[in-house]
């Protein structure tokens, strides 16, 4: 007999985003004719920049000449896509990373779910609670969590981020092996300042602890007191490895690219207490199950860096970012408590009148035809809550907004 991976039995109920699909057709499929406004998944709406576009049109063009044409590449990526990576991203910032510390991938969920594999079964594991799903369904697969009891696992670290403590997670009291940080956050839209970022680098190099920092979306600060990466941080390429995306900052949601930085500095111990460094692990990982992003999405991906490129990417970050705004404001017309969307590109709520986040997404949907996230589905610390991304157009932004306002809650 066949038997199956039991950790798969232990992920609780559907993925999020399946489910708020799978409820918002069922209401679609019953009410034709309503226009329905996602700001649930965090999508976008604006096409690829023209930087990028040319760039893939010559690329595709290239792959159709023999001279020309390439076959597969480089596991980690292209060294042309890489060295702009290194010089833009980091070199500018006074950051020095190797180009041979930078992995290209297909996105950010596919590494940060990944890259658990590199670490012993029986590692500890800290979260921010509430907490972008890929995290720790991963970790469930891989028989990190134990079992779950009243919504959360007994062998995972909670760290709890809410109003009270300003949705920055505190230092766990007992042991962590991996900690997952994200900054600026999905869901709540707060980021993380430096002192607060120097506070776990500080710890993790002292209980020699790995941080996970996505980053996903540091193109979307706009304040020049927060860190775009946690290498503005002392110490963090002894301890941090860093994810970054093209998906929401150069709309590579269809297109996928991403990338993520191990510095070679980075080692972990073996039961023995040898040292390897996760930088030729991940190498070796990534050589074994992935065949590298194709040639023409990196030629596109190396043209967000280009002036034009940056910016017609800035433009349309500017723009999502107006939508962040325009839901801000309506929100707090309607007397909403509401949080982030000044350097994210997502709103997070306070449901009224002590509705559950569930119960809100049906009476949002119901009666304005409005699609968001509920917090729960985020982690226990987000009941109560609710996501709002700015990712749509402006017009259906500010129909959203005109809807939300003039509705008595």
């Amino acid at each position: 007999m066949t038997l199956i991976n039991e950790n798969y039995l232990n992920l609780q109920g559907s993925y999020l985003f399946a489910e708020v699909a799978r409820r918002t057709a069922a209401y679609k499929a019953s009410h034709a004719g309503q226009e329905v406004i996602s700001l649930g998944i965090g999508d976008v709406s604006r096409p690829l920049v023209p930087a990028v576009v040319e760039a893939m049109k010559k690329a595709c063009d290239e792959m159709g000449q023999a001279e020309t044409f390439r076959g597969y590449g480089p596991y980690e990526g292209y060294d042309f896509l890489r060295k702009a990576i290194a010089e833009h991203d980091y070199r500018a910032r006074g950051i020095e990373i190797g180009e041979d510390e930078i992995f290209v991938s297909d996105g950010a969920k596919s590494d940060v779910a990944n890259f658990q594999e590199l670490f012993s079964s029986s590692a500890r594991v800290a979260l921010q609670d509430p907490v972008y799903p890929v995290y720790l369904d991963t970790n469930v697969m891989a028989g990190r969590s134990g079992t779950c009891k009243e919504g959360q696992f007994e062998r995972i670290i909670y760290l709890p981020c809410t109003a009270e403590n300003h949705f920055a997670p505190q230092l766990p009291k007992e042991h962590a092996d991996l900690v997952y940080l994200c900054s600026p956050n999905n869901p709540t839209g707060t980021a993380m300042s430096k002192a607060q970022l120097k506070k776990w680098v500080d710890w993790a190099n002292e209980h020699k602890a790995v941080i996970l920092y996505d980053s996903a979306y540091e193109a979307f600060i706009r304040d020049e007191n927060l860190p775009h990466s946690i290498y503005e941080i002392p110490g963090a390429q002894t301890c941090a490895v860093e994810f970054r995306s093209f998906s929401k900052t150069a709309g590579f949601t269809g297109t996928r690219c991403a990338y993520c930085v191990v510095p070679k500095a980075l080692k972990i111990e073996d039961e023995t207490g040898s040292e390897h460094a996760l930088n030729a692990l991940w190498l070796r990982r990534q050589s074994t199950k992935f065949n590298g992003v194709p040639y023409i999405v990196q030629r596109g991906a190396e043209a967000v860096f280009t002036p034009q490129g940056l910016t017609q990417t800035r433009q349309i970050i500017d723009g999502y970012l107006e939508n962040a705004r325009v839901m801000l404001s309506a929100l707090r017309q309607a007397g909403f408590t509401a949080y982030g969307g000044e350097n994210a590109p997502y709103v997070w709520l306070k449901t009224p009148k002590g509705l559950s986040s569930w119960d809100f997404f049906d009476l949002m949907l119901e009666k304005l035809q409005i699609v968001g996230t509920p917090g729960s589905g985020f982690g226990r610390a987000g009941e109560g809550y609710f996501r709002l991304t700015a990712f749509n157009t402006p017009q259906l932004t500010q129909q959203a907004a005109q809807r939300i306002a003039s509705f008595s809650f």
